[in-house]
């Protein structure tokens, strides 16, 4: 049973502890840098599991519920209105104009936050689900390109792809609206619990893990990232990022993750990724966030390491998980895109609702 008189004294306490905000913690960027560097590679390969608990054997994490508290009790950096108000546009219709498309066409569609449609050689993909309003407490800031109706009517054997347990990534009500011939591809410590609101098959997954279905394969690979829900305790269930083999392509789905030395081994392994679905989220503040979460230079950094064709980026613009404004990430990116003369047709930033063809 949930503890809600207990949530509600924390959320009192944290109210009441507001008016004595804190100075964030200084970050040094050196030292995490350095962290990032001694990493090895053999121990993407260790066990990452010990006592019914989940860890990331390159790197341990200092973070716990005391920073936690400390960065909702510390003072925010200001943002320019701009930034503030910088969200994606939605091109409508979406199932009018996926009709309108050769049947032969592979696409992918940015539907909202970390939730792609993606069609290679007749098979349909969707990453990570979330329709609904809010992801337990943060509330959207744009529509998704597609509601729980048009999803539920989909007359289609769906591959569903859900790469951790957080509430913006695994959304009950959604699961709900699928399709029952739809698939659900899980992390270890999640089949049981995604199998209470989904009649059909759901397949779970290991790191290293590798699933040849009809014409297609499915890897799971490791992620810098962490689990926790109401019900499930702190990292008793994996988070994982997928590599999609289908039709001659290859796609990298990267759930959430900090940067790591995983990206480069992926790179090595695979080395024809046409496409790198990259987070680009929750970054600020940089001292709280730098595990779990790239800023939008080290994503750039990690799509390098992966030497994948094209970059889409991935959660921005839905909900504001971070101090930044949820737009923020894209404007980073254009910064960066600049200042570094990269190669700006290798960086696709699809609006909400807009198919994009592969190639």
């Amino acid at each position: 049973m949930i503890n809600w008189k207990g949530i509600a004294v924390v959320v009192a306490t944290l109210i009441l502890l507001s008016a004595c905000l804190l100075d964030p913690r200084p970050f040094d960027e050196g030292a995490w840098r350095q962290s990032v560097a001694g990493m090895q590679v053999e121990d993407l390969y260790s066990e990452h599991q010990r006592d019914g608990v989940f860890f990331n054997p390159w790197l341990g994490s200092t973070r716990g519920f005391g920073g936690l508290i400390r960065w909702q009790l510390s003072t925010k950096e200001e943002y320019t209105d701009e930034a503030e108000e910088y969200l994606p546009e939605l091109i409508p219709e979406l199932l009018d104009r996926i009709e309108q498309l050769k049947a032969d066409k592979d696409f992918l569609v940015w539907i909202g936050h970390g939730t792609f449609l993606i069609r290679i050689d007749s098979i349909y993909f969707l990453t990570d689900p979330i329709l609904s309003d809010r992801a337990l407490l943060p509330k959207r800031k744009t529509r998704p390109a597609m509601n729980m109706e048009e999803l539920a009517g989909l007359d289609l054997p769906l591959q569903v792809i859900i790469s951790h347990n957080h509430y913006d990534h695994l959304d009950v009500g959604t699961i709900k609206a699928l399709p029952e011939q739809s698939r659900i591809h899980v992390p270890l410590g999640l089949r049981s619990y995604v199998q209470k609101y989904h009649k059909g098959e759901v397949v779970e997954y290991d790191w290293w893990d590798e699933k040849k279905f009809n014409g297609w394969r499915l890897t799971s690979l490791p992620a810098q990232h962490w689990s926790r829900r109401i019900g499930q305790g702190r990292d008793t269930t994996l988070w994982a990022s997928f590599m999609i083999e289908a039709g001659g392509k290859v796609i990298y789905l990267g759930g959430d993750s900090g940067y790591f030395i995983g990206f480069q081994e992926f790179g090595r392994l695979y080395p024809k990724i046409d496409y790198a679905l990259m987070p680009t989220t929750a970054y600020h503040p940089r001292w709280f966030m730098h595990y779990p979460h790239m800023n939008v230079e080290e994503a750039v950094e990690a799509f390098e390491d992966l030497g994948a064709d094209y970059f889409i980026p991935t959660q921005w613009g839905t909900f504001r998980l971070g101090d930044e404004p949820p737009g923020l990430a894209i404007q980073d990116l254009q910064d960066l895109i600049e200042e570094r003369k990269l190669d700006e047709a290798q960086y696709l930033v699809p609006k909400l609702g807009e198919i994009v063809e592969l190639e």
